[in-house]
């Protein structure tokens, strides 16, 4: 009988990312079947006493419209992260700046409030792709990405205009949280790319 080739376990490593993101998922739908999604979201004046609102602030969205779009562009993000090879170490950065992403909107007195997933999509975006233009195979898909997410959050300005009416949204957009997560994913990215460095050139 012909020897059959092993096969391949899969990587428990490799499912961190699409798992991360599946449960992100599940938790905005659960989020916006609670009788009252609104108070799950950041307030600047008490999330002292609220602490918690950090996190689930990216999962309250304000119209059915708005939490589809985010979880498309999520699926999107899940699927890259797998095709340029999202590990461990990116999931567990994820999770690290992810309440970073909302603290940072403290930066903008004129944010009082705060809800949505599309901070953290950018940290997500941003972390990817610096991640993976540390990785010569990936180098130009990665800086494609991140050249096209630059010039977005250059026409949106959200250093000077943090808060904006959107009227294909029907309500104000966060400008500022896009750029704070990208700045937040950006730098998760070089971090894990530095401890991958290291690992490689351990003796």
């Amino acid at each position: 009988m012909p020897n059959q080739p092993a096969r391949r376990r899969p990587d428990p490593e490799a499912l961190a990312w699409p798992a991360l993101c599946a449960l992100l998922g599940i938790g905005a739908i659960a989020a916006g079947l609670t009788a009252d999604p609104q108070r799950l979201g950041w307030n600047a004046a008490d999330w002292t006493t609220n602490p918690w609102t950090l996190w689930s602030a990216s999962l309250v969205h304000l119209s059915a419209g708005h939490l589809g779009i985010n979880l498309a562009a999520l699926a999107l993000i899940a699927m890259l992260g797998m095709l340029l090879h999202a590990r461990l170490d990116a999931a567990l950065a994820l999770l690290l700046v992810w309440p970073l992403v909302t603290l940072a909107l403290l930066a903008w007195p004129q944010l009082g409030a705060y809800c949505g997933m599309s901070g953290l999509l950018n940290a997500m975006l941003a972390l990817l792709c610096v991640q993976a233009a540390a990785v010569p195979v990936r180098r130009r898909w990665a800086l494609w990405l991140l050249a096209g997410q630059a010039l977005k959050l250059a026409g949106e300005q959200g250093w000077s205009q943090p808060l904006a009416f959107d009227a294909s949204w029907g309500f104000d957009v966060a400008y500022a949280a896009h750029l704070a997560g990208a700045l937040a994913g950006a730098v998760a990215g070089l971090l894990c790319a530095a401890v991958r460095c290291s690992r490689c050139h351990r003796p």
